[in-house]
């Protein structure tokens, strides 16, 4: 707002176009989510609180749709050094689409840990493999059939390649950039893949 006023008091001087037409002919919103507007100082307030030597470790998991990611975290008293240092946790299936409600007990068994980007040294993520009740990998757990095909051909050297892909969305809840009414045209002009390929 302040640089579209700044910039309507150049042009009031300039005194090439009146300001008022061309406020009216030219309105543009730049799109932001809502929570732009929240204030980052309270949640600045909350990132700095003491842990006093404790971490926290979320702990993620895929839940039962196969697509889906879910977390919650736990408290530790020391730092873990390892995936070993790592406790099992467990939660409710029924609520995550992994278990009926009779027998709802899921267990989390750590898998990677790495350094948390968002709430910063010394806290973890952690990813996770899920066992029902009865110890055996849940359906959505496809880390393990992986492993389980990975072992069979352990001396090989495989490459990986992961395509990543994201739609940005203006306030409106349209894509960014689309018409609000209609589609835009082809995408050969704009589209633009980002591979990542990685060694094993």
């Amino acid at each position: 707002m302040r640089i579209s006023r700044c910039f309507l008091f150049l042009v009031k001087k300039c005194g090439n176009i009146k300001p008022r037409n061309w406020r009216n002919q030219h309105t543009y919103k730049m799109a932001t989510s809502a929570s732009a507007n929240l204030s980052k100082i309270v949640k600045k307030n909350y990132m700095e609180l003491p842990q006093d030597g404790k971490v926290q470790a979320m702990y993620i998991w895929i839940d039962g749709t196969g697509e889906s990611v879910r977390c919650k975290t736990r408290t530790l008293d020391k730092e873990p050094k390892a995936v070993s240092d790592l406790p099992e946790w467990n939660f409710d299936g029924s609520s995550t689409y992994q278990s009926e409600g009779s027998n709802s007990d899921m267990y989390l068994i750590p898998s990677a840990m790495f350094r948390d980007p968002f709430r910063k040294d010394p806290n973890k993520l952690i990813l996770c493999e899920v066992l029902k009740y009865n110890r055996k990998p849940a359906e959505s757990n496809l880390r393990n059939s992986c492993q389980n095909i990975m072992s069979m051909v352990s001396d090989e050297n495989p490459w990986f390649g992961m395509e990543q892909e994201y739609t940005l969305l203006g306030t409106d809840g349209h894509p960014f950039g689309w018409p609000s009414n209609g589609f835009p045209g082809p995408q050969g002009a704009v589209y633009l893949p980002h591979y990542i390929s990685f060694r094993s």
